[in-house]
């Protein structure tokens, strides 16, 4: 990164494992000795003059926070640094399923079952019997099936012939059930102690 291009990514998983000086296989311990190690000969309060030395810091500190996590160095280890970008986009629990979709053979099945479908246009093979635009809708066969839609002319219509609602007479009285009675205090007056009985 110090020369000004941008790393590519690899499906190699190699390249933290060398920025700290160890090999694949390494233990949790191992990668944390030799962080601490690397990290005090390349610390920049140690190296003010070497902006060389502070840029080998940065690498060391990201190689570190990749390789002490679990999850993220299998994932590492499985499909290197472009497995860790695949994990930051998508979430690290769709890095499997996301080079599973990569292979050839995923490909190659959603292809065909593009062909087969017509390209996956409303007239699909595998579900068009009751779904294209209405056009192989079964008829209702009952005596009773209706049309979904009734119109509001209809509906208002409906409403004035039928006698028992009337939309003029408007409301006057109070409903009577009336059954709950509830007692106030008898003499009004409350001293304090007293319980409500």
């Amino acid at each position: 990164m110090s020369d000004g291009r941008q790393r590519t990514l690899s499906t190699s998983g190699e390249s933290l494992y060398q920025v700290l000086s160890l090999e694949k296989g390494c233990s949790h311990d191992d990668i944390r000795k030799s962080y601490r190690k690397l990290a005090l000969r390349f610390h920049p309060d140690k190296n003010p003059e070497n902006p060389e030395a502070a840029e080998k810091f940065k690498e060391l500190n990201s190689a570190h926070a990749v390789l002490s996590d679990l999850t993220k160095r299998n994932i590492y280890d499985s499909y290197g640094s472009l497995g860790l970008y695949v994990a930051q986009q998508f979430g690290e629990d769709n890095v499997n399923t996301y080079f599973m979709l990569s292979t050839w053979w995923a490909k190659g099945l959603f292809l065909v079952c593009g062909v087969l479908t017509g390209f996956y246009c409303c007239c699909c093979l595998c579900c068009c019997c009751n779904c294209c635009c209405g056009k192989l809708k079964p008829t209702p066969t009952s005596e009773g099936a209706g049309p979904d839609y009734v119109s509001p002319d209809d509906l208002e219509e409906e409403l004035r012939n039928n006698p028992d609602y009337d939309v003029e007479a408007p409301i006057v009285q109070q409903p009577t059930n009336a059954g709950e009675k509830t007692q106030l205090i008898t003499d009004g007056h409350r001293r304090y102690g007293d319980t409500y009985t």
